[in-house]
């Protein structure tokens, strides 16, 4: 009988989304093939840690510092020694990427990064870099196309889109609970922007939109969800703009999958974006979206099919699209049923433990 196969995936992510949450879904997805064993290192005390323990053989939860945490090189190594997989699957950046490379290589182990960000990166970089990996996988076609202009060989690289679980975005939507919770107006379009506050989100961008918005849909309110270094700077600018009225800061929500379905828009001006899974989110949700044309953005927003893609960094272009939509029910409510289908042939869970699991298999005959 052949043994399982056994991997070591790392993700130094504390939080439960992004590239976290993609990593809770394949580990979850691995748990049901017989043929593989799975050991989780992520840092103590994480959201991951916590809600993967039931899927994984094995959970080694240690400090994790980032980029110049030595330390948590030799407690790799050691992990990697002690355990002796057959891959080890880096998941994110923050120290996991280079120094998880380096433990990878130091042991011999065979080595799988999964890059989530099109942040570019020199040709120099990328030559000494990536020669730490046996192979690279990128969420995003976008991504992919960046990494091989940079001068990543084309063979060392393969596409497997991130997922959503779609079954958590069926509703039903409870639209006066929504409002009653965030205090919102009993009547008037609700939009989303579910990011980071940091500046490549574009959330500047949308402001400078805002009032041209609001000559076309005054009753409409903007949710800024999430946390960043921006925040206090973004909150200056509303009320420098008068905006307060309309433009609210809940901050991260992990409840969000209770009220995404009663927002009327999500809007995305990102000016760098590796594929953005709440845009995913909000698809399964049936909510239309306005994004740029960045990154991997078009591959979550087909425009036309299930939102409007416009220009990275036009504020005219954004409030155009945001005020169509909002008058116009009948297609939004297209767009929103397209969303839906666009996530389920796309970007399933179950394609993309497939993906994850046929990338495993070929790095073992290679």
């Amino acid at each position: 009988m052949t043994r399982p196969l056994k991997i070591v995936h790392v993700e130094t992510g504390t939080n439960l989304y992004g590239g976290a949450l993609q990593v809770h879904y394949l580990l979850r997805g691995l748990a049901a093939e017989p043929d593989t064993r799975n050991i989780l290192v992520c840092p103590s005390g994480s959201a991951i840690a916590k809600a993967s323990a039931g899927s994984v053989d094995k959970l080694h939860a240690v400090p994790a510092r980032g980029d110049l945490d030595l330390a948590f090189l030799f407690r790799l190594i050691s992990i990697l020694r002690k355990e002796r997989p057959d891959i080890v699957h880096l998941h994110s950046r923050r120290g996991a990427d280079i120094l998880g490379g380096l433990a990878a290589r130091i042991t011999g182990t065979r080595c799988l990064l999964t890059r989530r960000v099109d942040n570019p990166e020199s040709k120099l970089t990328v030559n000494l870099k990536y020669r730490l990996y046996d192979r690279v996988v990128t969420i995003s076609e976008g991504i992919l196309e960046v990494l091989i202009s940079e001068g990543l060989p084309p063979g060392k690289v393969t596409c497997i889109h991130s997922a959503v679980d779609a079954e958590r975005y069926t509703g039903p939507w409870d639209k006066n609970s929504f409002r009653r919770q965030f205090d919102l107006p009993a009547v008037g379009p609700v939009c989303g922007v579910i990011a980071q506050l940091i500046h490549r989100k574009g959330h500047k961008i949308l402001l400078e939109a805002i009032p041209r918005i609001l000559k076309a849909a005054p009753g409409t309110t903007f949710l800024f969800f999430g946390k960043g270094p921006l925040e206090e700077e973004l909150k200056s600018l509303t009320r420098e703009l008068g905006l307060a009225n309309h433009v609210l800061f809940p901050g991260f929500r992990d409840d969000l999958d209770d009220y995404l379905g009663c927002l009327d828009l999500v809007i995305h001006p990102a000016l760098m974006e590796g594929l953005g899974v709440s845009l995913l989110q909000a698809a399964a949700s049936g909510v239309p979206i306005v994004g740029s044309r960045a990154g991997g953005i078009p591959e979550a927003v087909v425009d036309g099919i299930n939102g409007f893609l416009v220009e990275p960094g036009n504020p005219e272009e954004i409030a155009q699209a945001v005020t169509r939509l909002l008058a116009d029910q009948e297609l939004a409510s297209r767009l929103g049923d397209g969303g839906r289908q666009l996530v389920r042939e796309k970007f399933s869970i179950e394609a993309m433990v497939k993906g994850n699991l046929a990338m495993y298999r070929s790095m073992m005959e290679s």
